[in-house]
This record gives structure tokens, C-alpha cells and sequence, in this order.
């Protein structure tokens, strides 16, 4: 256990590694999404969109499973079965020519993903509390951001030189290098002493304990909103940038500069979280979240697209908004749950994921010739989350007097 003032940049770094070996595998198919839908003969583009979403549908139901059983037997054990199951996944992607058995990899792959995903969150719990662990958590982010910034331009190096099956083998490449750093470098965050028996109403006790504590559920349907509205976007981009704009050969720039002002949000959160607290800068992030959106919504009504120039200030603001909202939307909903941080993190991942992919696919479908049904999605979830603060905010008020 590190002392909760202690900064270890190889444990931050080793984190975000775990991390973003989930955003490598979503983002870096991106800029290949239409090779993939010929090679399956794939006729409408907006099926494609499926490859992205339904990994987070696997993300969402494998944390119920590796949550729990990181409390019992260890967080790294149990990282390394969910990347085994990760490898056979991405096996089934590159030698299948059927779309439904790639999406059952996609959604396999995101069950294994889901173990370094969600139990990072949990050995960061472990071994930090309170405004310190969003701190922790913002600075995991900024390295984490700093893949989606050259994963899309990879992707297409990739395929320009090899094929999009290339894109998994070096995915499986990179997973690896990150096992053995995590095997040679990271001790074990949970010790014997605090795990939790395995017991057939584990989860079931796991599952009461969470719902007792309001403002992790309150934050953790926040975090859905959030992040239904966003992978819109993630599942979209390439049909936005591609399709309605003409941008084949620009798409990876603008998305790697758009994750720039996640990145650079991030910094700022993670130097100004312990002065203001998290739960201010994550509300105020809320409502410049829903503002922006609601901005754009009023200019463009019409919905006839402005100039990319726009388009790009628009979503910089917007994903500036969620670089806030991201690494305290966590931290929050995490905060009351250290005594059970595994299956605490698996229910969170678990509901807010799987809140957000019907999110992701209804409002995906309706983004054909313009963007605006993106941002009216951004609007409504936008304002959802402002009352969600503002109802927590009131509640805590009555409580102290």
C-alpha cells in the first residue's frame, strides 16, 4: 500500500498503460472501419459503428465478473486471465469472415478488457483516497489520452502497409509488453489479510453495500450519461470527419487533436482537484458541458453543417468539458467504496457502461448527412447531469443541517 501522499510515477504510468490498452484496441480500428465492413460484407456504414459500441457492452458485463473476483484473489491474477481471454478474442477477430462472429470477438475482447480497465481503478483505490485519488486518477487520464492521439494515425499506417488484421496483432503486441512490466514491477495491491472470502451471495452483499451509498449511484449514472453521449461520438467520428466532411486523410489529426483538450483538461483537474475539491470542479464541468452543447444546438437548429473550423472549436470545448468530468466522475462514485473497491469498481463500470451503449447506438442512428443529433444527444445527457449535481448537492445541504 503507498502512503496517499506518496507520487509514483511508474505505478501512474503502468495505470494509464493498463488502461489504454482498451483505448488502443477501440481507437486504432477507427480510421479502418470501412476495410473491415467490405472485407465482411458490411452494406450499411452504420452497422460498422457496432465494432466500437459493442466492445463496451463486454467492458460493462465483464467488470461484474472480474470485480468480485479481484476482491478474492488478488487484482493481478486477475488481470491476467482477462487478457488471456483478450488474446482468444482477437484470435476470433482476425480469422473470421463473418460480421456477427467479429462482433461476438468485439464484445469477448471487451470481456477481457474490462479486467485492466476497471481493476486499475481499483488498485488506484487501494492505495489512495479522497481528492488525492482524483489527482491520481486526472494524471492516469493525461497518459491514458495520450493514446487515442496517435492510435487512429497507427491504425492507418497499419493498414497502408499490412491489412486491418495488423491492427490486432499489434494490439496483442502491446498487451503483452504491459503484462510483463505489470508481472516485473507492480506488487500486489490487495493484500491476503483484506480480501474478501468467495462466497456464492458475494456479489449479491457486494451488490446491497453499493446501492446504500446514494452518491455513488448518483455519480455513477452521471458517468453513464456522459459517457453514452461520448462514445457517440467515438463510434460516429469516422463517418462525421470521412463522410460529411470529405477528411479521409485529415480524420486522424482532428481526432488526435480533440483528445489533446481531453489531455490538457485533465492536467489542469489534476493540479487544481486538490484546491477546489472534486465534487465543485465536476459540476461546474457539467454545466460547461451542457452549455456548449446547448450553444451549438441554438446556432445550428437547421441542422446544415458549419465549416470544420466550427465543428473542431465546438467539440475542443466539449471534450474539454468531459477531460474534467471523466477522472472525478469516477473518483466520486469510488470515494465511499475503498472497504469494497473491486466489485465497488465493477457495478460502476458495469452500470454506466451498459447505460451508455443504447445511448450510443439509438442516437448513432440518426447521424447520417449532419451533427446535430449528436449534439442534441450531448444537450439532454448534458442536462441530466447538471440536476443529478444539483439534487446531490441539495441532499448533502439538508444533511448537515
Amino acid at each position: 500500500m503507498q502512503n496517499n501522499e506518496t507520487f509514483k510515477f511508474e505505478f501512474v504510468a503502468l495505470m494509464a498503460s493498463l488502461m489504454s490498452i482498451v483505448a488502443l484496441t477501440i481507437d486504432a480500428l477507427l480510421p479502418a472501419l470501412p476495410e473491415i465492413g467490405q472485407s465482411l460484407n458490411v452494406t450499411d456504414p452504420h452497422k460498422n459503428q457496432l465494432l466500437i459500441t459493442m466492445i463496451f457492452l463486454g467492458i460493462g458485463f465483464g467488470q461484474l465478473i472480474f470485480g468480485p473476483l479481484s476482491d478474492s484473489f488478488g487484482r493481478k491474477p486477475i488481470i491476467y486471465v482477462g487478457f488471456a481471454l483478450f488474446i482468444i478474442a482477437s484470435i476470433i477477430c482476425v480469422t473470421t469472415k463473418n460480421f456477427e462472429m467479429m462482433i461476438l470477438g468485439r464484445v469477448l475482447q471487451g470481456v477481457g478488457l474490462s479486467a485492466p480497465r476497471s481493476i486499475s481503478l481499483s488498485m488506484i483505490r487501494d492505495s489512495f483516497s479522497g481528492n488525492y485519488m482524483a489527482k491520481i486518477m486526472s494524471i492516469v487520464v493525461m497518459f491514458f489520452i495520450l493514446v487515442p492521439v496517435v492510435a487512429p494515425t497507427l491504425g492507418s499506417l497499419l493498414t497502408y502497409f499490412f491489412n486491418w488484421e495488423s491492427i490486432f496483432y499489434f494490439n496483442l503486441i502491446f498487451g503483452v509488453c504491459i503484462m510483463v512490466w505489470l508481472y516485473k514491477r507492480q506488487p500486489e495491491t490487495l493484500p491476503k489479510e483484506k480480501r474478501i472470502k468467495l462466497r456464492l451471495n458475494l456479489f449479491v452483499n457486494g451488490t446491497v453495500e453499493f446501492f446504500k451509498h446514494k452518491d455513488a449511484v448518483a455519480f455513477t449514472l452521471v458517468s453513464g450519461f456522459i459517457t453514452g453521449s461520448f462514445m457517440v461520438y467515438l463510434s460516429t467520428s469516422q463517418q462525421i470527419f470521412e463522410t460529411q466532411y470529405n477528411m479521409v486523410e485529415m480524420f486522424p489529426y482532428i481526432f488526435a487533436s480533440l483528445a489533446i483538450s481531453i489531455g490538457l483538461a485533465t492536467f489542469f483537474n489534476s493540479r487544481l482537484v486538490v484546491r477546489f475539491g472534486m465534487f465543485r470542479i465536476g459540476f461546474t464541468s457539467a454545466i460547461a458541458y451542457a452549455a456548449v452543447s446547448l450553444l451549438y444546438v441554438a446556432l445550428f437548429w437547421s441542422g446544415k453543417n458549419p465549416s470544420i473550423y466550427v465543428l473542431v472549436a465546438f467539440f475542443a470545448m466539449q471534450f474539454f468539458a468531459v477531460g474534467f468530468l471523466f477522472g472525478n466522475l469516477r473518483a466520486l462514485a469510488m470515494q465511499p467504496l475503498g472497504h469494497i473497491a473491486g466489485i465497488g469498481a465493477a457495478i460502476n463500470g458495469f452500470i454506466s457502461t451498459v447505460l451508455a451503449v443504447p445511448i450510443a447506438n439509438y442516437i448513432g442512428n440518426y447521424i447520417d448527412t449532419s451533427v446535430l443529433p449528436l449534439f442534441i444527444g450531448f444537450s439532454v445527457f448534458g442536462v441530466l447531469s447538471v440536476f443529478v449535481f444539483l439534487s446531490i448537492r441539495r441532499r448533502n445541504s439538508l444533511s448537515r443541517n
